[in-house]
């Protein structure tokens, strides 16, 4: 082999190195903030779990939402068996009933005694113009009876009348006493009758509000995941029936190290790359950085790294994107996030967002 022939195998050679090691290099430190301005961590797309569950102990009547089915925020997807109630139900509405008989029985009761003091004292009136009639009486018969014109006899009578018409006004009057304590009691008896028609529309209220918790809905609009209880299975007060994923509510939840973790404030902008689908680069942002470090589990990081402190990052799909392919958003799908410590400097073209038309 000529000298010149082995220089340049030489060459190719060394070309050939460097292209491996700049290969090998680019696959170990891109991304992960060597010089680039740029740092990530795998993660696991997940959202928000939302638990359909039953307010009351019962019975689980009906499941009308399946595993994988999209419901939509107030869609009724179990009923609950409402028998008990509606027995409960009927017993309280005729508790209400006697109730109100109760109330109108006091009022009628109240006009009575009404009624019977408006007589009382008029009676009292009657006792008293009597009383004055006698007085008048009394004192003409006691001057008569002193010019000798009538008997003594009869000026007596009259002044005892006096007296008898003085105990009549007295009775009157104790007897206008005795109606109006009537009439207090009686307006006692319509307040209390009232607060039992209160009570007893408060039971029915309530009974009616367990029936209608009874058609348990979603809460938001989701994904049913699994149920978790069947049709005529007995689900305790809370007892879970459904669980729903809230699929505009998704995140990535990956790990950083310190020194990278420092560096991110929440808002940053974040690149993420699915297993599942690695010719997209789906936009997020930086939501939640955890203040305090741990040990990065094992399903995350290499065993060397696992042995460093990291921290939890978590960054959050807009919910728009996410509504506008609903149908294709999963959970439980690993990934990498990728984050920009430096915010002058630009994504690289590998990272230029690239979403499903």
């Amino acid at each position: 082999m000529t000298t010149q022939r082995r220089k340049a195998v030489i060459a190719v050679a060394a070309v050939i190195v460097i292209g491996i090691a700049g290969t090998i290099a680019w696959e170990k430190y891109a991304g992960r903030g060597d010089g680039n301005g740029l740092v990530s961590g795998n993660g696991r797309i997940e959202a928000t779990e939302i638990e359909v569950a039953a307010k009351s102990p019962g019975r689980v009547r009906e499941i009308v939402a399946k595993e994988g089915d999209f419901v939509a925020a107030g869609q009724i997807v179990a009923s609950m068996d409402t028998e008990t109630m509606e027995a409960h139900l009927r017993q309280a509405q005729a508790q209400l009933r006697l109730a109100r008989q109760a109330v109108a029985t006091a009022e009628s009761q109240l006009a009575q005694r009404v009624s019977e003091k408006r007589a009382v004292l008029a009676l009292v009136r009657q006792r008293e113009a009597e009383q004055v009639n006698a007085r008048q009486h009394a004192a003409r018969s006691a001057a008569l009876a002193e010019k000798g014109a009538m008997t003594r006899q009869a000026a007596d009578d009259d002044a005892t009348r006096v007296a008898g018409v003085a105990a009549a006004v007295s009775a009157a009057r104790a007897q206008v006493a005795a109606a109006e304590a009537s009439v207090t009691t009686a307006k006692s008896q319509i307040a209390g009758a009232k607060a039992e028609v209160e009570a007893a529309q408060a039971v029915v209220a309530g009974i009616e509000a367990d029936l209608r918790d009874s058609s348990l809905k979603a809460p938001r609009s989701g994904r049913v995941q699994y149920r978790v209880a069947q049709p005529g299975e007995v689900v305790g007060a809370g007892g879970r029936v459904l669980s729903l994923v809230d699929l505009t509510d998704v995140y990535m939840t990956f790990f950083l190290p310190t020194s990278a973790a420092g560096r991110v404030p929440l808002g940053s902008e974040v690149r993420l790359i699915l297993d599942a689908a690695p010719g997209y680069v789906i936009p997020a942002q930086v939501s939640f950085v955890a203040d305090v470090a741990q040990f990065t589990p094992k399903t995350v990081e290499t065993a060397s790294e696992r042995e460093k402190l990291m921290f939890r990052v978590r960054a959050h799909i807009p919910a728009d994107l996410l509504q506008k392919h609903i149908t294709r958003v999963k959970t439980g799908l690993p990934g990498v996030a990728y984050v920009k410590l430096d915010p002058a400097v630009p994504w690289p073209a590998r990272l230029q967002v690239r979403i499903p038309q």
